[in-house]
């Protein structure tokens, strides 16, 4: 006759609050603007007050930064928190909501499927759930999904603000200082002196046929630093000053874009979205006709 043996079950089914556990707390704001700052400042006291209330739970951490929440790559503190779980030194993450732990529906995913498997679990206070939970996989991908596409409709509106400000000129893009300007006293753009005047000399060498490797050669003898204070300019540092229209007085927006909202990565407009020309915005440190002559002569000779 067979002779059957139960074998208890080693889960601990006690409530989480009465468990021996390594808890850690993940806050993150998506701004800098002040009231966040609050915010992630009243977190983080929040969650180093509860852990350390429980005289079961023992202070693995409160992880907080600011962030867009897009991207996880961007999320340091995120990855910090990981990697101590991985080092089997967090039991319990606490957190405020799935949209805080992240709104990329497959990263978020990915990024519990790894916590479930390294025997970590989460308990998210807003949506009064906890990742170790017996069907929760269902609910957190109903809730993933529906973070996400909260993310993308703020998107959206960005966009759509973006574009409202290109279509009336008013866009704060158009502001933005480049080698040769400064902001003037009414905040708008202003030639600075003498730098524009070494924009001006760019020029005249390019049009008089000079390389770009003899314009650096110059500027490195005259020990003219580049835009961001090294000692020789690149190639690509002067082509995009002599491809930049802005020194004719002129400024031409959406050259770039946000094609995926979730890799964040600026493309070329290469005519795929509208681009807005708007002339005589600010005062001029070159002419037209010579910015046209140089970038005719770039024309011919890449073609």
């Amino acid at each position: 006759m067979r002779n059957v043996i139960e074998i208890p079950s080693t889960q601990d089914d006690r409530p989480i609050e009465l468990r021996h556990l390594r808890v850690a707390a993940y806050c993150r704001v998506s701004t800098n603007l002040e009231e966040q700052t609050s915010s992630i400042e009243l977190q983080e006291r929040y969650y180093t007050q509860r852990i350390c209330m429980n005289p079961n739970w023992e202070n693995a951490g409160v992880f907080s930064e600011r962030a867009t929440g897009l991207n996880l790559k961007e999320r340091p503190a995120f990855h910090k928190m990981i990697n101590k779980c991985r080092k089997k030194k967090i039991d319990l993450i606490l957190t405020k909501s799935i949209s805080r732990f992240g709104r990329n529906t497959l990263d978020m995913l990915k990024s519990l499927q790894a916590l479930q498997g390294l025997g970590v679990d989460v308990y998210f206070e807003q949506e009064n759930i906890r990742l170790n939970e017996q069907q929760v996989q269902v609910l957190l991908t109903a809730y993933c999904a529906l973070a996400q596409a909260e993310s993308e409709d703020i998107s959206r509106n960005i966009k759509w603000g973006i574009k409202r400000g290109f279509e009336k000129g008013t866009s704060g893009y158009a502001e933005f200082i480049c080698f040769g300007y400064k902001r003037g006293a009414d905040g708008k753009l202003a030639v600075d002196e003498p730098d524009a005047e070494i924009v001006r000399k760019i020029f005249e060498m390019r049009v008089h046929g000079c390389s770009l490797g003899t314009i650096s050669d110059w500027l490195y003898e005259s020990r003219i630093t580049s835009p961001t204070g090294k000692a020789r300019w690149s190639r690509e540092t002067l082509n995009k000053l002599l491809r930049n229209e802005k020194y004719t007085g002129d400024i031409l927006l959406q050259k770039t874009f946000v094609e995926d909202l979730f890799s964040g990565k600026q493309i070329k407009n290469n005519g795929k979205l509208e681009r807005y020309l708007i002339h005589e915005h600010h005062p001029a440190i070159i002419s037209r006709e010579l910015f046209e002559v140089v970038n005719q002569a770039h024309k011919i000779k890449q073609s």
